[in-house]
């Protein structure tokens, strides 16, 4: 194989630069040319693509978002958007592609792979909602921006006695939520994959109030719901002041930590060797601290699963 894509697709996540750019150095290093498919499969139907050199990539490991920039596309869902892809595969005369993104951008790497275009999947989503993997591209930055955002909030919970529930990301998984209560101690920690007992979260409450607690934080996943909504029930069933923040897409932004940058140079650079080793229709992932891969239909049949002893815990310790 000697000349490959890569292409971010889907939500940005904090990593998605470090990512591209070890593929392209890893590419580069083993003498393969490498093009850069701009605006996601948008782009690919598009043909908006160009060549990548070392230079490409200088000074991009810090930063947040994604230099190729990302769009979601109705058009590649369909055989004719797919079609119109691989002929611009065909003129560049791309072999193989790796695609940085989630579930969806799996959907279309698989698709492709189907057609005879080998695609490997790389996991960025802050979301951390992919079988298969430890950890995600980009939910490590994004749990240390909503620690920092709720150590704020309890300054002026505890100045004014009052109750907050503070809103989420992660779609339909509550690991951003269930990560970032257990790390800052949230009395309560509300996710889709466990039933909400709402009057257990009251009487947690009342139980804290009794004993003489300035302020409760209650954590809610956005898949579970409305945070303002949820916040006007327990003021109603409690007499609390309770106020509500929804964090919203600064969870998505900023530069990357420490262990995103690790994670993205090591998974990018996994794709690379699985197309020089002639794989297709994979997904690399994280496991243990090791390096492993997954055929994508798996991947995307299985339901990501939250951590139920860590669940069990934030309950043990927010009595």
């Amino acid at each position: 194989m000697k000349k490959i894509g890569v292409l971010t697709s889907g939500g940005d996540a904090p990593g998605m630069n470090a990512a591209i750019r070890a593929v392209v150095r890893k590419a580069i290093y083993h003498g393969m040319e490498v093009y850069a498919v701009k605006n996601g499969f948008q782009g690919l139907i598009d043909g908006n693509i160009e060549k990548m050199d070392i230079g490409s990539v200088g000074d991009i490991i810090q930063r947040g978002g994604t230099i190729l920039r990302s769009a979601r596309c109705e058009e590649f869902k369909t055989d004719a958007g797919q079609n119109k892809g691989i002929e611009q595969l065909k003129k560049y005369q791309i072999e193989g592609l790796i695609v940085i993104g989630g579930d969806g951008s799996f959907r279309g790497a698989q698709k492709l792979t189907e057609k005879g275009y080998p695609c490997i999947g790389v996991p960025g989503t802050i979301d951390n909602d992919i079988a298969g993997t430890d950890f995600t591209i980009g939910f490590d930055t994004a749990l240390n921006t909503i620690i920092e955002a709720i150590d704020k909030i309890r300054d002026t919970a505890t100045s004014h006695e009052r109750t907050y529930v503070i809103e989420v990301m992660g779609r339909d998984a509550g690991d951003l939520a269930l990560w970032s209560g257990l790390a800052d101690g949230a009395e309560s920690i509300l996710v889709p994959e466990k039933a909400d007992d709402f009057q257990e979260v009251i009487e947690r409450l009342k139980r804290g109030h009794e004993r003489g607690k300035k302020h409760s934080i209650i954590i809610l996943a956005e898949g579970v719901g409305s945070g303002l909504a949820y916040g006007e029930r327990i003021q109603e069933a409690t007499n609390l002041e309770t106020r509500v923040t929804v964090l919203g897409h600064i969870q998505r932004g900023g530069s990357p930590t420490a262990s995103d940058r690790v994670l993205s140079s090591r998974l990018g650079a996994k794709a690379v060797d699985l197309l020089l080793n002639g794989e297709a229709g994979r997904m690399v992932g994280i496991q243990s601290n090791k390096l492993i891969d997954h055929d994508i239909l798996e991947v995307l049949s299985e339901e990501h699963q939250i951590n139920n002893e860590m669940y069990q815990l934030s309950k043990e310790l927010s009595i």
